[in-house]
């Protein structure tokens, strides 16, 4: 079968899902793939494996920390506020300035933070809610207060 079968096959099925699942289906949030690719893979790159000694992977992390109620404050914070500095991820330091998005509404964020948290392995992925975003905008933070945040997360519950 050929790549635009499948894909028109998978539509098909998309665009029919709702109807048949019912009104509880039919409202599901949008997916995060396409404000990630606007807004994130330039850095991250397209499979949010990261850019080596540039710019740390996502995959197969973000759901890890967003496992617990502080990493998912974290996270928030890290999208709304920014982060600036040194960090160490899987053995490799990586300093620099990750930009603040706070411009993007809280339901935007909330799926590109979801989408990349699925790509990972926990099962159930874990889910950051818009109302985790709305809270992190309540608290004034600066990119070097979110480092902080993530030493001290750290220290509490290693990061991946």
């Amino acid at each position: 079968m050929s790549r635009q079968c499948i894909r028109a096959a998978v539509l098909a099925a998309a665009l029919a899902a709702p109807a048949l699942a019912g009104p509880a289906l039919a409202v599901a949030a949008p997916s995060g793939a396409e404000p990630y690719a606007q807004n994130c893979s330039v850095c991250h790159q397209a499979n949010a494996g990261g850019l080596a000694g540039q710019f740390p992977p996502l995959r197969g992390r973000v759901d890890k920390i967003a496992a617990t109620v502080e990493g998912r404050h974290y996270l928030a914070d890290v999208l709304i506020h920014g982060m600036a500095g040194s960090i160490d991820v899987d053995g490799d330091s990586y300093v620099g300035y990750m930009p603040a998005f706070a411009r993007l509404p809280d339901d935007q964020i909330a799926s590109i933070l979801n989408w990349v948290s699925s790509l990972g392995d926990s099962k159930p992925v874990p889910l950051i809610a818009a109302s985790d975003l709305a809270a992190s905008r309540t608290r004034t933070l600066t990119a070097a207060g979110v480092l902080a945040e993530r030493t001290a997360l750290n220290a509490q519950h290693p990061l991946p």
